[in-house]
């Protein structure tokens, strides 16, 4: 620790962390500098290379995000490094992030795309390697420098993510020091970091706790919140393929995308066709005994939060820790529930192959069930609904407070953009203002750019009943209109 003297002639602790963010903080302020002074292409030549290097080790990077973290399936995780890289870079190639953006001659405003500056970026151990590689290309493409904040048990694998890409970046002539990691993960080192008056955002994808520290830490954030994601399966669906696709999604990497399905909600008199097709595609459910056991090593009681230990985890694994046995080979565990809250423990966000089941009178209290899921513990975030009745999609879509609905897609794959649909694939999803997020948009680099307007002098067309020839000078003009406008107002 250190003491800073200050010029009211206190003194104030300085950590090491705090001293060390300064030293990194101030090596990304000479890197925006320098950042600024590039033009679209050498910019774009840049994020190229760097995309082209993530996506040439998409392999290797999956398997030691696998084993260093013991979550998910390797396999997964190289498509999600996939996503992380060519289809990022597929969105973002023809994007214009610098210089002249627009000019509109009539209304005489000329938007000009300008850095933000240091972005300080947090991973979630769930995607590591992919999340660090998207953060990176969109920091790149919008010439911001950007720090990486590992989560502790996705170290060495974000990091070599990170450095990949920083030695790729050189090698296009990106600035120095424009992508950097820090040492250590620990609260501390968060904190130094996030509160550093340099820093331009942060870019916060994790827990809620996280995101909340994000967001109060006195620098702008884009976070993200829960995706406690309802599926609702109506009458009019294609079933088969309906369970198809939800099986895929909540199986993918064992369930760690945010946007993976959790509940699967259905009227009475369609209940049985859809149990026998989720049985009959290997799902199981779960007895009232097993459905006790499963809650009771899923979610802590007392917080509601789920427990890390069955974070990303196989059926196999999860039944083990909860002491049962369900048949060999099944996909996902399924538990019906009566209710949702914290007295349901199963009715909130897994990131593991547990689904919960919801068998409603009708229409009308299945749609209730799905607002009631979004709002405990997904508000904002992701929906799902399997129909062909364009009414039901139209009535689902404008209930719920989500801001990716989705149709006839997986959730997992759909939400993240790219795949099934054609929304910018990303790994931090905003759930605006219901989510305490800025934006219900899937972030990008876009969002990384502050446009600047250069407004030249117009006479508004709101005033064009006067006639500003007769007067001498605009201010003559202008004190003619503002005569008029406090006589009529």
């Amino acid at each position: 620790m250190d003491k800073t003297l200050h010029n009211d002639g206190t003194a104030s602790i300085v950590t090491k962390e705090q001293m060390q963010a300064r030293q990194i903080l101030a090596k990304a302020t000479i890197a925006a500098g320098i950042f600024t002074q590039y033009d679209q292409e050498q910019t774009d030549r840049i994020v190229e290379i760097v995309a082209r290097a993530g996506f040439n080790n998409r392999v290797k990077l999956a398997k030691m995000a696998r084993e260093e973290t013991n979550l998910g399936i390797w396999e997964h995780k190289v498509l999600k490094n996939v996503l992380a890289t060519q289809f990022i870079y597929e969105n973002i190639r023809n994007e214009k992030t610098v210089g002249i953006l627009s000019h509109d001659e009539r209304s005489g405003i000329t938007e000009i795309a300008q850095p933000l500056g240091p972005i300080f970026a947090i991973i979630p151990m769930t995607n590591p390697t992919s999340t660090v590689m998207f953060k990176i290309l969109i920091a790149l493409k919008s010439r911001n420098p950007i720090i990486i904040s590992s989560p502790r048990k996705a170290m060495r694998c974000s990091i070599e993510a990170a450095r990949l890409c920083y030695e790729a970046a050189l090698e296009a002539d990106a600035p120095e020091d424009c992508i950097q990691w820090l040492p250590e993960s620990s609260r501390e080192w968060t904190h130094a970091m996030m509160t550093q008056p340099g820093i331009a955002l942060i870019l916060a994808t994790g827990g809620t706790s996280m995101v909340r520290a994000a967001y109060s830490s006195g620098t702008p954030a884009i976070g993200v919140g829960p995706g406690n994601v309802p599926v609702f399966i109506d009458k009019s669906a294609d079933l088969p393929f309906a369970i198809g696709n939800v099986i895929m999604s909540k199986t993918f990497d064992n369930g760690t995308v945010c946007a993976s399905e959790q509940a699967i909600i259905v009227e009475k008199s369609f209940a049985s066709q859809v149990r026998a097709e989720l049985e009959k595609q290997k799902c199981y459910f779960l007895n009232a005994e097993e459905i006790r056991k499963v809650e009771a090593i899923a979610v802590d009681k007392e917080s509601g939060v789920m427990n890390s230990a069955i974070v990303g985890q196989a059926v196999e694994a999860i039944a083990k820790i909860a002491g049962i046995n369900p048949p060999a080979g099944t996909k996902i565990m399924i538990a019906e529930q009566k209710g949702v809250g914290r007295e349901y423990p199963i009715s909130g966000e897994i990131l593991a192959p547990i689904l919960a089941f919801y068998t409603c009178p009708d229409l009308d209290a299945a749609l209730k069930t799905c607002i009631d899921l979004n709002y405990f513990a997904g508000i904002g975030h992701t929906a799902s609904i399997y129909a062909n009745d364009e009414k039901v999609i139209a009535t689902f879509g404008n209930l719920m407070n989500a801001g990716r609905v989705l149709v006839n897609t997986p959730s997992s794959q759909g939400a993240v953009g790219g795949v099934f649909n054609t929304l910018l694939t990303s790994f931090t999803l905003g759930c605006g203002a219901g989510g305490k997020n800025i934006t219900t948009e899937n972030i990008s680099a876009k969002h990384l750019v502050n446009t600047k307007r250069v407004c030249r002098y117009r006479v508004n067309e709101r005033w064009n009943r006067f006639d500003c020839a007769k007067y001498n000078d605009d201010k003559l003009a202008w004190d003619a209109i503002m005569a008029e406008y406090n006589k009529n107002y």
